[in-house]
């Protein structure tokens, strides 16, 4: 099966101008920077990619109990105060499990805070590689079961939890779902 060329036009309009930006910039690849300036050139992808942040009703930064530590976790909230205890949606973000954080994925959060109606917390997992596997899958569990069981407390709903990422938070987020089957209630 043949592929078609890749068609830079297909891109979002913003993906498109901070790609050439990038370009014109005579920045070296991200893949060769050392590893703090990857993460800090990560972040700021993250925060030039898609306008500014969406407004969302409240922002709560919390601390789960983990396997080596308190793991921080972001919990936005929707408008909809109306419709407590709301469903919930634990994000999991990408970034080859060595980049990403709270910060680099926010945007996209708050995007799925406003087009959900739920709950986003998005977990602050351990990167490698000072941290290797299975530190951040054993984060992403401990958090998940954290949620879930002070879910009440929180004003969130431990029937109504999902789990989402992407790349490798994707990754993540399906490994959660295997090991947490018939322990926690997941509805996606």
């Amino acid at each position: 099966m043949q592929t078609a060329p890749f068609d830079p036009l297909r891109l979002a309009p913003d993906v498109r101008e901070l790609l050439a930006a990038m370009a014109a910039s005579g920045a070296p690849p991200l893949e060769s920077l050392p590893l703090a300036q990857r993460r800090e050139a990560y972040r700021q992808i993250g925060a030039r990619l898609g306008g500014e942040p969406l407004p969302v009703r409240e922002v709560r930064a919390l601390l789960a109990d983990g396997p080596a530590g308190e793991i921080p976790l972001r919990l936005s909230l929707p408008d909809q105060a109306d419709v407590v205890p709301y469903g919930v949606t634990v994000y999991l973000h990408g970034g080859g499990w060595t980049l990403g954080d709270l910060d680099s994925h926010d945007k996209i959060c708050r995007r799925l805070v406003r087009a959900s109606g739920c709950a986003v917390a998005s977990v602050d997992y351990r990167l490698a590689p000072e941290h290797p596997a299975p530190a951040g899958p054993e984060d992403v569990l401990a958090a998940i079961r954290w949620l879930a069981s002070h879910a009440v407390s929180l004003g969130l709903d431990p029937e109504r939890i999902a789990v989402a990422g992407d790349s490798a938070g994707g990754s993540l987020a399906a490994v959660a779902c295997q090991r947490l089957r018939g322990e926690v209630p997941l509805r996606a």
